[in-house]
């Protein structure tokens, strides 16, 4: 079941201790934003799918996150969201991995979700192509001296 988060207004996510992203929602505008970001259009072809999340994650947070708390300087003094700051906050392996799960996992598995089985031309299974091999001929003669078919 999709369920629908009417709430268009921005959020605050925790994302560590003492670590918050203030963002705005994910929403079909800032995915494809993010997808025509030069940075995400510069990846060579053979980029691995690791670098691409990376990336794209990026590409995204710099659209999306508004504000934050919990992020300093070397000397721990507040910083201001740039989009140099969120690069180097989501190169944090736990932090990325937070964005991910926080943020872009609804989205994300939605997509994937779409993805798992091609629609009929139809409607009916008409136009799906079988997986499982046929049974052998020895197999289907056994079967049929079972049945009485």
């Amino acid at each position: 079941m999709i369920r629908l988060d009417l709430s268009s207004g921005p959020k605050w996510l925790d994302l560590g201790p003492g670590l918050r992203l203030h963002v705005l929602p994910v929403t079909t505008a800032i995915m494809v934003a993010a997808r025509n970001d030069p940075v995400v259009e510069a990846l060579p072809e053979g980029a691995s799918k690791e670098e691409q999340a990376l990336v794209m994650a990026k590409a995204v947070a710099r659209r999306v996150v508004t504000g934050w708390e919990g992020v300093g300087d070397a000397d721990g003094n507040p910083v201001p969201v740039t989009p140099e700051g969120i690069d180097a906050l989501l190169d944090i392996w736990p932090v990325f991995e937070a964005f991910q799960t926080r943020c872009l996992a609804p989205h994300l598995m939605l997509d994937a979700e779409k993805n798992a089985s091609a629609p009929s031309p139809n409607g009916t299974s008409a136009g799906a192509t079988a997986t499982a091999k046929p049974a052998k001929a020895r197999a289907r003669t056994a079967r049929a001296a079972r049945t009485g078919r």
